[in-house]
């Protein structure tokens, strides 16, 4: 996430965090209203049985025999008056969770879009299991505060202030001595909140962490096995579990030391009403039933105050949760989408152009300097050169997965920056050189490219491919499951698989990043087969490190330390001292070695 977003997260307040988080969800406060009325009925509900004694012992009791009609009406009364008190609190729990899961969901589905519609740079400044956490575990500490916490403020609130009328028209002396004990907690409680909003914060950083930490060690279980660093792994892993900890006990210190404030204020309080009540009820200013039944309303004001602490907790962790989510949603993507305002391009041949582009990465030195060139339509490019010297830069900006810092890149003379995302992805497609798949069969894998397409569709295009027979070899054909990531097949064949899928998307500009950079050779020639397929027709750029594919391009782009140095037909480059004949002779001499 951008520095900026960080902190404008950090300086946000408490109330401004979760005010600035529900501005983002309209479903929680829709019938919210309606919630709050029953969030009323069922807080003065509450006073009924405090009332329903007080006149018992006043009035059915103030002969000194018992009035039993009196008391039965009494408790009728009461046991209505809960009923109904119950029944609020139940369609007030119902409304209330129901309102919080709709708002959240959609506050996940707006992260999980967000993080998609972040430039690749940026996505990467960040752990991917840092990212999850945020759209997941983050907000599902939201989610309890908001079902829990949320609801125990609005009646809490409630209830203090019913209490409070209440306890005043008994005895306003009572009342002052009762607030007198507990203001003074009420003023430390803000001191408190700041202390576990960064506690709190932390532990969700430390958890972000740990779930990176666990996520890679899964993903690469098979590295960590190969090199038999399965402990090395541990101790990492150790090491961020017990941060967490360590961040999670100190956030509950903080909470041990507050609740049992509460409870002290409230003994000293109770002993306090008790003292000055029979005073009071000595010189006739408070009745017998209006100091019990006090009594039974100190209860309700205490209770809130005590729960207030656990609140809090949930509070803090809250506000720590809609921070981390709301970095994310601050970050604005630095490869915006112009939407309707962007240019739709007709489907044809493709023609590209980079004009004086530069780029660099945040803090680093330019990787591309000074590129500028033009791609006819239909022409089969293949983009040379060292390690590091530009080539997926380049191949990155083509796609706009980034854009550039100086120059631009355009398409039919357009600016990349005003084609619309929708038709940029249909024109222009790209094969990683890890040949993502996602868990499903062979055919689902397939059909990533065009959702539309019949199975019937697929199996014309793996023929068009000259890859039937290689289908027909599996266990299930076009049905076979490719697990996870693509792992029940080889590396190969993931390609294959990314190949015919950019193939049935049917793109006017193919880019192939290092496409059969780890084929193995009998792979190789089915993919050859394959590749002269899926690049028939349409403008190909292939950024490669074999020679074969060179050889076949019309035109070879040779990049070195971030500059253009040659580009022309392999034929020609080959007879011209420089670092494409360098790049020719160790392709050749690795060929015969």
């Amino acid at each position: 996430m951008t520095a900026q977003s960080i902190q404008r997260n950090a300086e946000r307040s408490a109330l401004g965090t979760i005010r600035h988080g529900l501005s983002l969800t309209p479903e929680f406060r829709k019938g919210l209203a309606g919630t709050l009325i029953l969030a009323v009925v069922a807080t003065i509900g509450k006073i009924i049985v405090p009332i329903a004694v007080q006149q018992t012992i006043d009035t059915g009791l103030k002969t000194g025999r018992p009035d039993l009609e009196y008391i039965t009406t009494a408790v009728l009364i009461c046991a209505a008056a809960v009923v109904v008190t119950a029944l609020a609190g139940y369609l007030m729990n119902v409304r209330l969770y129901k309102a919080t899961e709709s708002s959240l969901a959609t506050l996940r589905v707006r992260g999980f879009r967000h993080v998609h519609d972040l430039s690749v740079l940026t996505q990467n400044s960040e752990r991917r299991g840092a990212l999850v956490s945020r759209v997941t575990n983050d907000i599902d500490q939201i989610s309890t505060f908001m079902q829990w916490g949320g609801l125990m403020i609005i009646v809490s609130l409630g209830q203090l202030f019913v209490a409070t009328v209440l306890m005043f028209v008994y005895s306003w002396q009572l009342t002052l001595l009762v607030w007198a004990c507990f203001i003074p907690l009420m003023i430390a409680l803000p001191r408190f909140q700041r202390l576990l909003s960064r506690a709190y914060t932390l532990v969700r950083e430390r958890t972000g962490d740990m779930l990176a930490a666990v996520s890679e060690s899964v993903v690469g279980a098979a590295v960590i096995r190969a090199y038999a660093s399965e402990r090395r792994t541990g101790e990492r892993i150790d090491t961020s579990v017990n941060a967490n900890r360590s961040a999670q006990i100190r956030a509950q210190t903080i909470v041990g030391f507050v609740f049992p404030l509460t409870e002290i204020v409230a003994a000293l309080a109770i002993a306090g009403i008790v003292l000055l009540g029979v005073r009071l009820g000595l010189s006739g200013d408070i009745s017998q039933g209006q100091l019990v039944a006090f009594l039974f309303l100190v209860t309700l004001f205490v209770s809130p105050l005590q729960t207030a602490t656990e609140v809090l907790n949930e509070a803090q962790n809250a506000v720590a949760g809609w921070r981390r989510i709301l970095g994310v949603l601050d970050t604005p993507p630095d490869v915006a989408d112009p939407g309707e305002r962007g240019v739709e391009l007709p489907r044809g041949p493709i023609s590209v152009a980079f004009e004086d582009v530069h780029f660099a990465y945040p803090g680093g030195e330019p990787v591309l300097r000074e590129i500028t060139l033009e791609i006819p339509p239909r022409t089969r490019v293949a983009v040379v050169g060292e390690t590091g010297s530009g080539k997926t830069t380049f191949a990155k900006l083509l796609t706009r997965l980034m854009d550039p810092v100086g120059g631009r890149v355009t398409v039919d003379g357009h600016d990349l920056r005003e084609v619309r995302f929708s038709c940029l992805r249909e024109r222009i497609v790209m094969v990683p050189q890890d040949g993502f798949l996602f868990d499903g069969t062979l055919a689902d894998n397939i059909r990533y490219g065009k959702p539309s397409a019949t199975d019937a569709e697929i199996e014309l295009a793996m023929t068009e491919l000259g890859l039937a027979d290689w289908v027909e070899g599996l266990p299930a054909g076009l049905d076979t499951a490719v697990g996870q990531r693509g792992e029940s097949l080889s590396a190969g064949e993931r390609q294959l698989v990314a190949l015919a899928r950019a193939y049935l998307a049917d793109p006017d500009l193919l880019l192939l990043d290092e496409a059969t950079s780890a084929v193995d050779p009998a792979t190789e020639v089915r993919l050859a087969r394959a590749l002269e397929g899926v690049t028939r027709g349409r403008t190909a750029v292939s950024i490669a490190h074999r020679l074969s594919t060179a050889e076949k391009a019309d035109e070879v782009l040779v990049f070195d330390a971030g500059r253009l140095v040659q580009r022309g037909a392999h034929a020609d480059l080959v007879k011209e001292p420089g670092v494409y004949a360098d790049l020719h002779s160790s392709w050749v001499s690795a060929a015969h070695s």
